[in-house]
């Protein structure tokens, strides 16, 4: 059974940055999209990055675009999000989820799901 462990989250003060990172287990790593989503509380999942199966493929939401970078390493089965210039407003659980061919913004594509790792920034 697949396996996705997040880690690398934290809490640090505003113009921080923050290198989160998932690790997919007990399944294929490729040729699947990965992704990241987080959740604020009191507020729906919402949709940060994903990147296809050739690293072509990357998509960000508005919010973190030119902050937030994703990548992936198939020789650790591992996807990475940097995050730099945080700001309060990030401060949420981040999680990782593998779909399948191509991306999505929508969290139905993704058919596993790690458990997160929080992110907390303050001012």
């Amino acid at each position: 059974q697949v396996r996705l462990v997040e880690s690398g989250g934290g809490m640090v003060q505003a113009g921080a940055s923050l290198n989160l990172s998932c690790v997919v287990s007990g399944g294929t790593f490729s040729p699947y999209a990965m992704a990241w989503f987080r959740q604020a509380p009191e507020k729906e999942r919402e949709f940060v990055a994903t990147i296809g199966w050739n690293t072509a493929s990357i998509d960000y939401s508005d919010s973190v675009k030119g902050r937030f970078t994703i990548s992936r390493d198939y020789t650790k089965s591992t996807v990475f999000l940097q995050m730099n210039n945080l700001q309060p407003e990030d401060t949420a659980v981040y999680y990782c989820a593998r779909g399948r061919h191509g991306t999505s913004r929508h969290a139905a594509f993704y058919n596993d799901w790690g458990r997160g790792t929080q992110v907390t920034v303050s001012s």
